[in-house]
């Protein structure tokens, strides 16, 4: 068996904080210039294309572009443009593109689509060469380096803040955008954190709910395929709202729940949804930023990104003592090319 810090994904994840200084380096003009275009002129709707972990990362960008601008932001079904070959209707929308390769077709064909409807495109993508980056409008690129791992990490926190850093820029959010340039420094302090005792959480159960709700909903999503990837887990991500309507009822004696919990009001709903779970017996371990994360990230909006930070070496802990390799996940390879 590997040890834990001797795996691709320890040491790629462990590169979170110096990833996202990279991309905040790299990209601060190209950031503070498409902040402008999108203030002088906003888009009706904003779209999302992306799977995996880069769709996680685009309802974390949901979230924000719904808090901080108020508007509508819709997630693109990728085989509508590659299976359906169905047209997108003119407007000015504006399509965010995230992808660890920029290479899967079904992606791409959705982009192309939106660009001849007249969509601005905006590419958060960690390969600058890559098809995606040659169409965007606006290439961020993500700058978290080779990731050879099948399970992404650093390129995930990367995007969690190249979404953060845009999103900053077009609201003009100075509290988020000197919370972002502490960031890196955070990140290497939240890695350290080891938050859960992931094998005492799960014990010999096969499935787990992962929980947050808004900001860290996004980042249930990512724990829990994280858990799917390394372990074989069937662990599935819920808002704390919705997994009371129908599979709380599953929910009983020794029933492993992990809950991510932001300082600001969604977190009651975290905490809520815990405590309930707790009185009926079931095994909750709450990582709950008002215990310290929310100082280090300065702003409710980036406590998520710590929290990830925080999770991904436990998950590669379990993935071990479990007799997984977290770095080669059965029957996943890196670059998934669907159509």
């Amino acid at each position: 068996m590997m040890q834990a810090e001797r795996t691709l994904m320890a040491t790629e994840a462990a590169g979170g904080g110096q990833a996202v200084a990279d991309f905040l380096s790299a990209n601060g003009a190209e950031l503070e210039r498409l902040g402008r275009e999108l203030r002088a002129g906003p888009p009706p709707v904003v779209v999302t294309c992306a799977r995996g972990s880069s769709d996680h990362a685009a309802t974390y960008f949901k979230y924000l572009v719904e808090v901080l601008i108020g508007l509508p932001v819709a997630s693109a079904a990728p085989s509508v443009s590659s299976i359906y070959d169905a047209r997108v209707a003119p407007g000015s929308a504006l399509l965010l593109a995230i992808s660890q390769s920029g290479r899967s077709p079904d992606l791409l064909a959705t982009v192309a689509a939106y660009r001849q409807a007249g969509a601005r495109i905006v590419a958060l993508v960690n390969d600058e060469t890559s098809p995606l980056a040659q169409q965007a409008d606006h290439c961020l690129p993500l700058k978290a380096g080779p990731e050879l791992s099948v399970a992404a990490t650093k390129s995930y926190i990367a995007s969690l803040a190249g979404a953060a850093a845009l999103v900053g820029h077009w609201a003009q959010d100075r509290a988020l955008l000197d919370a972002l340039d502490r960031l890196p420094a955070a990140l290497e302090t939240a890695h350290d954190l080891a938050p859960f005792d992931m094998p005492g959480a799960l014990g010999q159960s096969p499935n787990l709910f992962v929980i947050g709700r808004g900001f860290s909903f996004g980042i249930a999503q990512e724990g829990a395929l994280k858990l799917k990837e390394t372990s074989g887990l069937h662990a599935e991500a819920y808002s704390a709202a919705e997994v009371r309507h129908g599979p709380m009822a599953i929910v009983g004696e020794g029933f492993p729940v992990i809950g991510f919990a932001c300082s600001d009001a969604s977190g009651d709903s975290v905490r809520s949804a815990a405590a309930e779970f707790a009185g009926r017996g079931a095994h909750v371990q709450l990582l709950d930023a008002a215990d310290g994360l929310a100082q280090a990230a300065g702003h409710p909006a980036l406590e998520p990104i710590l929290m990830i930070q925080a999770f991904y070496p436990q998950v590669n802990a379990l993935s071990l003592s479990r007799g997984f390799d977290p770095d080669r996940p059965v029957h996943l390879k890196k670059v998934t090319e669907t159509r």
